[in-house]
């Protein structure tokens, strides 16, 4: 089997997963209620803000962290909306295991 077979296997072993299933099914979910599907998009995009600039040895504005704190405490409370980003960060978990298995095995990882 050549690598491209191989890396189609993956991706069908991800898309089959029950992480991704579960994020893909919260996220059509969330993306029927405009509000919370909004208030998530800002949660997120100011997450990454702060991440970016974070990686680019900038100092992000004092109040952003409260600010993503204060968003992700009123996201929190809409159940969907909780279980969205619960089900987004399992996701990126197991994401994030298979790019470090797959750097361990190119003698990549740390």
């Amino acid at each position: 089997m050549n690598v491209y077979e191989q890396a189609h296997g993956l991706a069908d072993a991800i898309r089959e997963s029950e992480e991704f299933k579960q994020y893909q099914q919260l996220k059509v979910r969330i993306d029927q209620d405009p509000e919370v599907s909004r208030m998530v998009k800002d949660f997120e995009e100011k997450q990454m803000e702060q991440q970016s600039r974070i990686m680019l040895g900038e100092e992000p504005p004092q109040d952003m962290a409260q600010q993503i704190q204060n968003l992700y405490q009123i996201i929190m409370k809409d159940p969907t909306a909780a279980e969205y980003l619960q089900a987004q960060m399992r996701f990126s978990m197991m994401m994030s295991d298979v790019y470090k298995l797959l750097a361990d095995a190119m003698g990549l990882g740390n």
